[in-house]
């Protein structure tokens, strides 16, 4: 912790916009005033590939949806403006008290996040058995076929093609083929 008096705490935000009330505290703590009580605000985040139209996108995740973290002295009128940023729903915590995390939940929380962010590539898989694919990759480029077999921890696709009439089994890499 950076400073004497300062803890860590959770604000609950409207899943999906803790990047919005990240950017109004940004705001706030040009203020000095306020930047004296609050010196940092967190939004815990996981790198997943997933693959879109054949190819693999990096993009990044909540780890924790709807909670954004802030290390903050809790004196005087700060709660209340803190609990008064849009799309804030208030702190977490008992009552009307907000509840500071202690250091081994902050530490596991940022070592969590630490540990994802080094993971290796992990790919979000939505294909099913019985759909429809193109291929996009090798000698049978624009074919389509059928998704016999999954295999997500070799991360491959079975897919069975029809070429001159006839059904060929394929095993492709999930950025070699894409819906269709």
């Amino acid at each position: 912790m950076s400073e004497v008096g300062m803890k860590f705490y959770v604000l609950r935000a409207i899943s999906g916009k803790e990047n919005k009330v990240k950017e109004y505290l940004d705001a706030e703590m040009k203020d000095p005033k306020f930047k004296a009580y609050v010196s940092q605000v967190l939004i815990p985040t996981e790198k997943i590939y997933a693959v879109r139209n054949g190819k693999k996108v990096l993009k990044e995740r909540a780890y924790l949806p709807g909670y954004v973290i802030v290390e903050a002295f809790l004196v005087g009128e700060i709660v209340h403006r803190l609990k008064n940023i849009p799309d804030v729903i208030g702190f977490l915590g008992e009552g009307d008290r907000p509840t500071p995390l202690r250091s081994a939940e902050v530490n596991r929380i940022l070592g969590t996040v630490d540990e994802l962010q080094e993971q290796a590539e992990e790919l979000e898989v939505d294909f099913y058995i019985g759909e429809t694919v193109k291929v996009t990759h090798g000698a049978f480029n624009g074919f389509l076929g059928v998704i016999e077999e999954v295999n997500s921890e070799k991360k491959k696709l079975k897919v069975m093609v029809k070429i001159f009439g006839r059904k060929t089994p394929l095993e492709l890499g999930y950025t070699q083929v894409e819906k269709e």
